[in-house]
């Protein structure tokens, strides 16, 4: 019984809270949009877009034969593309990279543009570049994939990879997203103005129905003053979504009882 009456209050909270973000959605709507469009704006205006350019490069075991491929060829040549992936980034190659473009960047802010991917099941290796300058991003892909190859040749006995695609210019970036941002945006600015309602809710104690005096004082009304003819049709709705409230609260006790 006790168990029944706490469910019906939950459920009465959660109702009341409901109508009370339902009275407040335009507020929460237009907070989105402010959301949305400072994004939009920040994206456009205060972050530099970055555009990429890749290069592919196919990894060769000198050892293997096409003929009598095996199991352990197939193992070597996959360590060999770990090994090449490493070497990509590795100090030397980068310094020397900078050094022949005179980049104007340290070994660690390069690195931070610099992504290396092997395919599944492939002895493929994409090398990709991110720069502000669509052009710079084709140059230093390109010059970082041939410094690779030079370097593995000087450090490991076996044949160089061979250049499957040099790099292009993009003209698209690739980041930031402005729709991508945009949602974000306007996902924040609908949590915060949902917080804030729900926050201002649950912190108003005031008694404002017979329900908050029986629930909160613990004493009986004896009857209510009605409202002045004048009153508004927000206060109007307000009232009648109480008197359901209470009726229907009547309705389970009497039922329990």
């Amino acid at each position: 019984m006790e168990q029944q009456r706490q469910n019906e209050e939950i459920e009465i909270d959660l109702q009341e809270l409901f109508f009370a973000l339902l009275d407040r959605i335009w507020a929460i709507v237009l907070t989105a949009l402010i959301g949305a469009a400072v994004a939009g704006i920040i994206t456009t205006t205060a972050l530099t877009p970055m555009y990429s350019s890749s290069t592919m490069i196919y990894i060769k075991n000198q050892e293997a034969n096409l003929s009598s491929l095996s199991m352990a060829d197939l193992q070597v040549s996959s360590e060999l593309t770990s090994d090449y992936m490493v070497l990509v980034t590795s100090r030397p190659v980068v310094n020397k990279v900078i050094s022949n473009l005179e980049l104007d960047m340290e070994y660690k802010e390069f690195v931070a543009q610099v992504s290396v991917n092997n395919p599944s099941n492939t002895r493929i290796l994409t090398i990709t570049v991110q720069n502000e300058d669509p052009y710079m991003a084709k140059t230093i892909v390109d010059d970082l994939t041939k410094v690779m190859i030079s370097r593995t040749a000087e450090i490991m006995d076996t044949t160089e990879p061979s250049i499957v695609e040099e790099g292009t210019v993009n003209e698209e970036p690739v980041s930031p997203s402005l729709k991508k941002n945009v949602v974000i945006g306007g996902m924040i600015g609908f949590l915060l103005a949902a917080a804030l309602i729900v926050i201002r809710y649950l912190m108003n104690d005031s008694i404002k129905t017979s329900e908050d005096v029986e629930r909160y004082l613990g004493l009986n009304t004896l009857g209510t003053i009605p409202m002045e003819e004048g009153k508004s049709k927000k206060e109007e709705k307000k009232q009648e979504r109480r008197n359901h409230k209470r009726r229907m609260k009547n309705k389970r006790k009497k039922g329990a009882a």
